[in-house]
């Protein structure tokens, strides 16, 4: 039929659009994050896209209902100004009509996020952890930058010149700030530094080729000094350093479902099961709440409907945390989505209910 081609490509075409807008102003907000922590030496600046790569289907799982269901106010609030949607209906062709004539496509962007949810998303979780995991967290010398001084937890740093592969250090500064009270901080001054890679270490271990080491006790003019010509120095790595984990997210859904009797394991299966639905209510909130006059503008109801659109993912979350906390059970996902499903097609009915509910009231 032309007419669900014609609208199908305005949806999908708008709807992608926005998508893309809202990804690019969230990815960019965390992208900003992880470039601070590389500036930080925290993070190999080589992995930053690739990181950005394995969380994007973990943010398009909230972005992309929402990109279709502002695709969806933004169509049909143009069809009402254009005053198409008056020659459609005076045509016989109701809204509600329209609406289901985008159905099979409303599956389509169903079976795309019920695919995000299910698979993508915990996949993507788990690659970013296993890659934070081996190359994000930095310490010690990991982190040295020639001629700048570079403080990590207790230790501060400075190389006058450093080789490409990291390993050769020259004009060593170290300091060591004592971690109890009454003990020494350590200043270690050399002429060069050799790294060195111990298998299933992950200290750095660098050589240290003539130089000092003097113990200083702060607050005081007590100190020792001694020269070495060689001296291995060991550092520990900065086990507080480390992202957050989301363990029960990077599950995957077979997982998730042999161990559900785990509230909160519980909570994420449901929320990957039953979220994708908020699709289907997408287009009957936006059927029921894009009416608008000509005079009006089709962007008069687009602050309000994403409110109450925005609502119904709130409350999913809201559900996800109390069930994690065993105040709710399974049945309160699909609760709230009939709630706003019937809401949903109680406004769009709102036209040929009135004038009824108006002569009982009369009568």
């Amino acid at each position: 039929m032309i007419i669900r081609r014609y609208l199908v490509k305005q949806v999908v075409s708008t709807s992608l659009v926005v998508i893309a807008l809202l990804t690019l102003i969230m990815m960019g907000g965390r992208l900003i994050k992880y470039f601070g922590v590389a500036a930080q030496g925290r993070l190999d600046a080589s992995i930053l896209f690739s990181i950005i790569g394995y969380r994007l289907p973990e943010f398009l799982t909230l972005i992309l209902p929402l990109g279709f269901f502002i695709g969806l106010m933004l169509v049909f609030g143009r069809l009402y100004v254009d005053h198409e949607m008056a020659v459609l209906n005076g045509s016989g062709m109701s809204r509600n009509r329209l609406s289901r004539l985008l159905i099979p496509m409303t599956v389509g962007f169903l079976a795309v996020q019920a695919a995000l949810m299910l698979w993508m998303a915990p996949w993507g979780i788990r690659q970013f952890e296993q890659l934070t995991s081996t190359q994000a967290v930095r310490t010690g010398f990991d982190l040295v930058r020639p001629k700048e001084f570079i403080s990590s937890g207790q230790y501060t740093i400075y190389a006058g010149d450093l080789s490409e592969d990291r390993k050769n250090l020259k004009d060593i500064f170290f300091y060591q700030r004592a971690t109890k009270e009454g003990k020494p901080d350590v200043m270690i001054l050399a002429k060069e530094a050799t790294r060195v890679e111990i298998e299933n270490d992950n200290a750095n271990v660098v050589d240290l080729t003539a130089g000092r080491r003097y113990e200083i006790y702060p607050g005081t003019a007590k100190y020792s000094q001694a020269e070495f010509e060689n001296y291995r120095l060991r550092l520990e790595s900065d086990k507080e350093a480390k992202f957050e984990s989301t363990e029960v997210e990077a599950l995957t859904t077979t997982e998730l479902w042999k161990n559900r009797q785990d509230p909160v394991v519980a909570s994420e299966l449901g929320w990957r099961i039953f979220v994708p639905f908020a699709i289907v209510i997408a287009l009957i909130l936006a059927t029921a709440l894009s009416e608008v006059s000509p005079r009006q503008g089709r962007y008069l109801k687009l602050f309000p409907a994403l409110l109450i659109f925005a609502s119904l993912i709130v409350a999913l979350m809201a559900v996800k945390t109390r069930m994690s906390k065993q105040e709710m059970g399974m049945w309160a996902y699909p609760l709230v989505l009939f709630v706003y499903g019937a809401a949903g097609m109680l406004f769009s009915r709102k036209q040929s209910l009135a004038p009824k509910i108006r002569k009982k009231l009369a009568k």
